[in-house]
C-alpha cells in the first residue's frame, strides 16, 4: 500500500462520506464502506475498496468515516473504557448502528478490534489476507545503539496501552517499566520522538506500520522466539462486517476473502470466545501453517517436463491447505507477568467449523490449567486500577 502521513487526515464532526469513486457510471446503488476516522483506518478502507473494484468494476463505492467511541475519549484509560458492556462497542458501536440502519453496506475493521459476539442481525462476512501479525519494537532515536528489547537500559519505560503486551514483557523483562500511550500511530511516534519523551521505546503492530509505509521505524520484530511476545487475536487481518441478510454484500466480500487467514483467525477468535476475554486482556496467540514433512524417497522420480537443454523443469507446488498443519501457540499472563499458562496444539484444519472446534479445545485446556483464575484476578485489578487513574485524571 502507498504510504501516507498524519497531516492528510481531517476530522469533521459527523459521519463523512467521501467522494464516490468508480470506473464507470452504473445503475447499481453505491456500496457504502464504513470505517473509523484514523489515517490507518482510511488507508485500510481504500485497500478494501480497491479489491472490490478489481472484482466488481461495474459498481461505485463510497468511503464513510465515523469517529468511534474509543477515538473520542483520549483521556480515560483504556482499562476504564473497556469495562462492562462498553467494551463490546468501543471501536465498532457507531458503525454497527449505521450498518443496521442500512446507511452502510459493510464495515472495515481491524479484526483484533472486533468483538467475538456480534449483534444478532450482523455477521463477519469475510476475513482478508493477513499482513504480518507480529508486534514491533520501535526504539527512541536517542537510543540508536539498542537494537532489541533485551538491550534496553535498566529501568527504561516502554509505551503501550495494551495489557497483553505489558504483561508478556514483564514476564521476560522485569527490569523494564511500562506506561500508557494513547493515540493513532503518528501521535504515538511523535510522543516517542519528542525531546522530553519519557519513553525509551513503544510497541506497535507491524501491520499498521507497514500499511502506513513506516516499516523503517521498526527496530525489532517481536514473536515467541524473538522477544517472547505473542500477538493479539486477529492482529494483522481485516474483517468485513455486513448485515446477515444482505446476500449481495455477502457475495461481493466472499470474492476477496482469504481462506488461509480465515481458518487461522477463526481458531484465534474461538479461543478468545471460550476464555471470554476482551481485546485488552493479556491473551497472546501465534498461528502458523506448516506443510507436512515429505517421507524419505527410495528413488528418483523423473521430471514431467524438460527445457531446451534437456534439464528437468521443477513443477510449481500447488497449495493444498487441507493437507497442511496449523500450529497454534497461546499464552495467558497475569498483569505482573508472574503467573501464566501456555499451550501449543497442532491440527489439520479443513474448514471454519474445524477451526472453531480447535480454538474451543485450546481454550478449555487453558481454563483447566488456571487461565480462569488469572483472568478473574485481572478483571478485578483492572476495575480498581482504572478507577484510580480516572480519579487522578479528574
Amino acid at each position: 500500500m502507498a504510504s501516507a502521513t498524519e497531516t492528510t487526515l481531517q476530522t469533521p464532526s459527523g459521519p463523512t462520506p467521501n467522494t464516490t469513486t468508480s470506473s464507470a457510471s452504473t445503475s447499481f446503488a453505491p456500496i457504502n464502506i464504513g470505517t473509523r476516522r484514523s489515517l490507518l483506518a482510511q488507508v485500510q478502507a481504500r485497500h478494501v475498496e480497491k479489491l472490490l473494484k478489481d472484482a466488481f468494476p461495474d459498481r461505485t463505492y463510497n468511503i464513510v468515516t465515523v469517529l468511534a467511541q474509543g477515538d473520542k475519549d483520549k483521556v480515560t484509560p483504556l482499562q476504564q473504557l473497556s469495562q462492562g458492556e462498553n467494551a463490546k462497542s468501543l471501536w465498532t458501536g457507531e458503525l454497527e448502528e449505521m450498518l443496521e440502519k442500512r446507511e452502510l453496506d459493510l464495515i472495515v475493521h481491524c479484526l483484533k478490534d472486533m468483538p467475538t459476539q456480534l449483534p444478532p442481525h450482523l455477521s463477519l462476512g469475510a476475513i482478508l489476507e493477513r499482513e504480518d501479525p507480529r508486534d514491533a519494537l520501535v526504539v527512541s532515536p536517542k537510543l540508536p545503539q539498542c537494537k532489541t528489547i533485551a538491550s534496553l537500559p535498566q529501568g527504561s519505560t516502554i509505551g503501550t496501552s495494551s495489557v497483553r503486551r505489558a504483561a508478556q514483557l514483564r514476564r521476560h523483562y522485569p527490569h523494564l517499566r511500562f506506561a500508557d500511550v494513547r493515540g493513532n500511530v503518528g501521535t504515538r511516534l511523535s510522543k516517542l520522538d519528542a525531546e522530553d519523551s519519557p519513553f525509551a521505546a513503544i510497541i506497535l503492530a507491524v501491520a499498521g506500520l507497514s500499511r502506513l509505509g513506516m516499516d523503517e521505524r521498526i527496530t525489532q520484530y517481536l514473536s515467541k522466539e524473538e522477544g517472547g511476545m505473542l500477538h493479539a487475536v486477529g492482529q494483522g487481518a481485516l474483517g468485513l462486517e455486513i448485515r446477515a441478510d444482505d446476500d449481495v454484500a455477502k457475495e461481493m466480500v466472499s470474492k476477496i476473502a482469504c481462506e488461509r487467514t480465515t481458518r487461522a483467525c477463526m481458531v484465534e477468535r474461538s479461543l478468545l470466545r471460550t476464555l471470554e476475554g476482551g481485546c485488552s486482556v493479556p491473551i497472546g496467540v501465534e498461528t502458523e501453517w506448516k506443510k507436512p514433512k515429505r517421507g524419505l524417497a527410495t528413488g528418483s522420480e523423473p521430471a514431467k517436463e524438460y527445457d531446451l537443454e534437456g534439464k528437468g523443469v521443477k513443477e510449481e507446488e500447488v497449495e493444498d491447505l487441507d493437507n497442511e498443519d496449523l500450529v497454534t501457540r497461546t499464552v495467558v499472563v497475569s498483569v505482573d507477568g508472574q503467573t501464566f499458562v501456555e499451550e501449543e496444539m497442532v491440527r489439520k484444519v479443513r474448514s471454519v467449523e474445524e477451526a472453531v472446534a480447535m480454538g474451543t479445545d485450546i481454550g478449555k485446556i487453558l481454563l483447566k490449567r488456571g487461565a480462569d483464575k488469572i483472568l478473574e484476578k485481572i478483571s478485578t485489578e483492572k476495575m480498581w486500577e482504572a478507577r484510580k487513574k480516572l480519579e487522578e485524571t479528574k
